[in-house]
């Protein structure tokens, strides 16, 4: 399936729904304390999507082939789970790691992103984790402009992740996005510079490394979609939905709340900007 380049109109469409995604991230933000269940946490956010946003929360009864319907309308994944960790009577605790996915459909449009979260006070590996992750994500990002490779993508965020301790996911990976959930291309967190697709402008795509603090090999819980950790290590993982403009990127899933760059991008993301 060739991957396909957007129109301005869709490009419109895809900040949109790229800004409602974020936005719910935002809403949900001041609930996630020590005592609140992750299916408290997705009725919430569910609500706020259907009344507040006008949108459709995209993951609820989503099936994939050889996959069951997911059951819930945001991802909320703890700890050691890697992702796809399903929202139900799990209650949050002080030091928790949480990561929130959250994919909204606004006049037929994806808009995807994901955030970590710290429940109270998080220890240092959870926090370091977090941090490394979201650099992983960063550069990645900042690399993006026509005529790279997605190898150079995926080659960069693995070295910043191995220099630092940590592995790299294999299993799950980016991809594109636009009136489909999951289109071509598909963008490896890992890699050899000079391969996979070279990019154009119009692409639009999501980088979401998951980075384990111990090894990378993964475990899959008897729901069928839940991830974890082979070893129980902690994992972490960011999301953004990216465009590719003829200069280099714009972030189509931002809003008030989102986190600024880290300091290791920031002149890059400036001039980006």
């Amino acid at each position: 399936m060739p991957i396909s380049i957007k129109t301005p109109e869709e490009i419109e469409g895809m900040r949109v729904a790229g800004r409602l995604a974020s936005e719910v991230l935002d809403y949900i933000t001041p609930f996630i304390k020590p005592g609140v269940t992750t299916g408290e946490l997705d009725r919430l956010c569910h609500e706020y999507m259907v009344n507040v946003q006008g949108t459709v929360p995209a993951p609820l009864n989503y099936a994939p082939p050889g996959y069951t319907p997911y059951p819930k309308a945001i991802c909320t994944s703890v700890n050691d789970v890697i992702c796809h960790g399903i929202p139900g009577d799990k209650v949050l605790k002080n030091g928790d790691a949480l990561n929130i996915d959250i994919t909204v459909i606004k006049d037929g449009f994806h808009g995807d992103t994901s955030r970590m979260f710290f429940v109270g006070e998080p220890s240092i590996l959870a926090r370091r984790l977090s941090d490394v992750t979201y650099e992983c994500m960063w550069i990645g990002i900042s690399m993006v402009k026509p005529g790279i490779h997605l190898g150079d993508i995926g080659h960069a965020i693995q070295q910043h992740a191995e220099k630092n301790g940590y592995s790299v996911v294999r299993e799950f990976c980016g991809h594109g996005i636009g009136r489909v959930f999951h289109e071509e291309p598909q963008v490896l967190h890992y890699g050899r510079p000079g391969t996979h697709e070279k990019l154009e402008t119009g692409m639009i795509f999501t980088i979401e490394p998951m980075i384990n603090a111990g090894r990378r090999e993964i475990r899959e819980m008897p729901d069928g979609w839940t991830i974890k950790t082979k070893d129980r290590s902690l994992s972490a993982q960011w999301e953004h939905t990216v465009l590719v403009t003829e200069t280099g990127y714009e972030i189509l899933t931002k809003s008030a709340g989102t986190p600024p760059p880290p300091a290791i991008v920031q002149p890059k993301a400036q001039a980006a900007a």
